[in-house]
């Protein structure tokens, strides 16, 4: 199984953005497509490169 935190942070930072009650990280898991899963997981990778880059 592929490691979901980093998409569930962005989910989580964008759910605050927009005033929602995110849901916790197991109904996450458990409720997300598989095609939601790599969304917010390929979201997360493009900020973390993208932050990686700045940072330089």
């Amino acid at each position: 199984m592929n490691d979901y935190r980093h998409g569930y942070e962005t989910y989580r930072k964008a759910c605050e953005k927009h005033d929602l009650e995110p849901i916790n990280f197991r109904y996450y898991i458990l409720n997300l497509s598989q095609e939601q899963l790599h969304a917010y997981n390929e979201s997360a990778e493009r900020k973390r490169s993208h932050d990686e880059y700045a940072s330089h």
